[in-house]
């Protein structure tokens, strides 16, 4: 049955279709990308429809947006990944339902993480490290300069997964360029941690260059779920 490309199978498909294509003139294993789609905004009817489709790696930014939605899906085999700012405060509540967070940039909620999970007997909680490209630090994330102190302080944990870094292309910049600055980043960082070989970049408008630069964890949202609803 052929799928119509104005609709959010044939988005996905679409999407697919230029991972795939990315990954091979990468020379690299299509599945040694994940593909996480960002929900942000959107009901939970369309994260069923998506599960339908094959889905299980969903990504949200909003706590407050995320936790009602996953509450109510707790029927679907989904891993949740939060890649918004993530509030120390509000920390043991958002690893109710994500086990994977993309954007820790600060030793606060390294400490705050530590502290949900000393004695959390659930599943490990994965951390990527946010590195900002950027001058600007309300865009969240740590500077490079700063990248091994704090590697070093997640590592001291010893109940936290470092799984590797995340980053965002800055606006106007050379996307391709910025995903190589975050490549280089994650050979210093695999020399303190040598399992940490993730790397969390591209999103609907980059996620090519992201591929061709390491990207192993993809945050795809409007390419495929479409232009986001008010938020109200």
């Amino acid at each position: 049955m052929t799928v119509q490309p104005d609709t959010l199978a044939g988005r996905l498909e679409a999407v697919r279709a230029g991972v795939a294509d990315a990954t091979s003139d990468a020379d690299r294993r299509l599945d040694d990308v994940t593909l996480i789609v960002v929900t942000k905004f959107h009901p939970q009817t369309l994260v069923r429809e998506l599960h339908e489709l094959g889905v299980r790696d969903v990504g949200e930014n909003r706590h407050q947006d995320a936790a009602p939605k996953a509450g109510a899906l707790t029927d679907l085999d989904l891993t949740w990944h939060f890649v918004g700012q993530l509030q120390s405060k509000k920390t043991k509540a958002v690893l109710d339902y994500a086990r994977v967070i993309h954007s820790v940039d600060r030793a606060s909620v390294v400490d705050a993480l530590a502290s949900a999970t000393a004695s959390d007997e659930t599943a490990p909680v994965s951390a990527f490290i946010q590195l900002n490209l950027t001058d600007d630090n309300a865009r969240g994330g740590v500077s490079p300069a700063e990248l091994e102190a704090l590697a070093e302080r997640i590592l001291g944990t010893g109940t936290i997964r470092l799984a590797g870094l995340m980053a965002v292309a800055p606006l106007g910049g050379n996307p391709r360029e910025a995903f190589a600055t975050v490549r280089a980043a994650s050979d210093r960082l695999r020399s303190l941690a040598p399992d940490a070989t993730a790397l969390s970049m591209g999103m609907s408008a980059d996620y090519r260059d992201a591929i061709l630069e390491g990207a192993t964890h993809l945050r795809i949202g409007t390419a495929i779920t479409g232009n986001r609803p008010d938020p109200g």
